[in-house]
């Protein structure tokens, strides 16, 4: 089913709260539709878009913004692993959590990242050392050149830190239908990204061995007088009383509420302040470059300070929250746009009124000052459309 809406409000269809609208927006309900449709005869441009989560509208958007609600779902279990092939249209957050539900290892890292499936896959998801092509198999989509489906093998899709051929060398010639996910039934927790394994600790799981591969074991901690933490989405471990101790393993389920944990002490809710979720992608810079930065950093903070950093091969990963917070940009206003204060690497519509004119003043001021002060040049995660 295709029903068209022309000159249709877009605010509800961001998550910024951009109060923009496009000439006509279209909700597609099933694949098969498209081989209906004539693309030429569309207000033009045509613009796909997922749950609008990744995605600044800098005006109102004179072509077609066309929206494929596919929400499918089809799994295939073998011995080690599990084939889910996910509509474009299901919510990702949702796919999280009905995979710790069924103890399925790869996703549960990216809990809680607001979007849809068909949108993980153009944007290469990721968090905590997780991203979106280290789970993908097969992607499904609709060939706007050649008008047939076709089956892209997630190897083939030139995924890169927060991109894909998608966005590059394919833009505007697929439309994702649906996204296959190879998931484990072998434990694989992926745990030394942003804090994980310390907020894990904090409540209550032990590790046991050198690594966290299958040959390891991690349980949850037994407290003082025989009482077991019982794990909650709140972040804190609460006690109960058992007979004796009942060592529980690490599932995926824990590591996803340990994940929620964290995402919602430092992100802003997007129902209830718009925003797009991480702004600017982190940088990855040479060695030398670090150390010029390092250097700056001991210089305005003391010998013992420790620049955060992880190792990328030969290269560095800086963290550009970092950078935001150490040129003093957390909580800072322009127009409606705010720096958020527990997460300087999102900007937030603060006043529920702020124009894409707001957004991107302070997206640019945040970009001069980086570059004026560390010689590195910000670039943005969120699309701009």
């Amino acid at each position: 089913m295709v029903t068209r809406y022309p000159a249709y409000d877009l605010s509800r269809r961001n998550t910024f709260g951009m109060k923009v609208s496009c000439r006509l927006y279209m909700e597609i309900t099933e694949p098969e539709d498209l081989l209906a449709l004539d693309f030429d005869a569309l207000p033009q441009p045509v613009f796909v878009m997922g749950g609008g989560s990744n995605l600044l509208f800098t005006g109102d958007y004179q072509g077609t913004v066309m929206h494929l609600g596919n929400a499918s779902c089809h799994a295939e279990r073998s011995e080690e692993s599990v084939l889910v092939t996910l509509g474009s249209g299901v919510v990702f957050d949702d796919f999280c959590a009905w995979a710790a539900a069924e103890s399925l290892w790869g996703p549960e890292n990216l809990s809680l990242i607001p979007g849809e499936v068909g949108a993980s896959a153009v944007q290469n998801i990721g968090a905590y050392g997780v991203e979106a092509k280290d789970i993908i198999d097969t992607v499904h989509a609709f060939d706007l050149r050649e008008r047939r489906f076709v089956d892209i093998p997630g190897a083939d899709c030139g995924y890169g830190y927060r991109t894909s051929n998608f966005k590059t060398a394919w833009k505007g010639r697929y439309i994702i239908t649906a996204v296959t996910f190879r998931l484990s039934l072998v434990p694989n927790p992926i745990l030394d990204y942003g804090g994980v394994r310390k907020a894990l600790e904090n409540r209550g799981v032990v590790f046991e061995g050198e690594g966290m591969g299958p040959e390891t074991y991690a349980t949850l901690g037994i407290l003082e007088g025989g009482a077991q933490p019982q794990v909650g989405r709140d972040g804190g471990a609460q006690p109960r009383r058992v007979s004796g101790p009942i060592p529980s393993p690490l599932t995926p389920q824990i590591i996803r509420e340990t994940i929620i944990g964290i995402r919602e002490k430092k992100l802003p809710d997007p129902a209830k302040i718009g925003s797009a979720g991480s702004f600017f992608c982190n940088p990855v810079i040479e060695k030398d470059h670090f150390a010029r930065i390092v250097a700056l950093a001991k210089a305005e903070n003391g010998p013992e300070y420790e620049v955060p950093h992880y190792e990328v091969g030969e290269r560095i990963k800086v963290p550009a929250a970092w950078m935001i917070d150490q040129c003093g940009f957390k909580g800072m206003r322009l127009g409606g746009a705010q720096v958020y204060p527990n997460q300087p690497l999102v900007i937030v519509n603060a006043t529920g009124d702020a124009t894409p004119q707001d957004i991107i003043a302070l997206e640019q001021r945040v970009i001069d000052t980086i570059q004026d002060k560390y010689g590195i040049t910000l670039h943005p995660e969120v699309e701009h459309v």
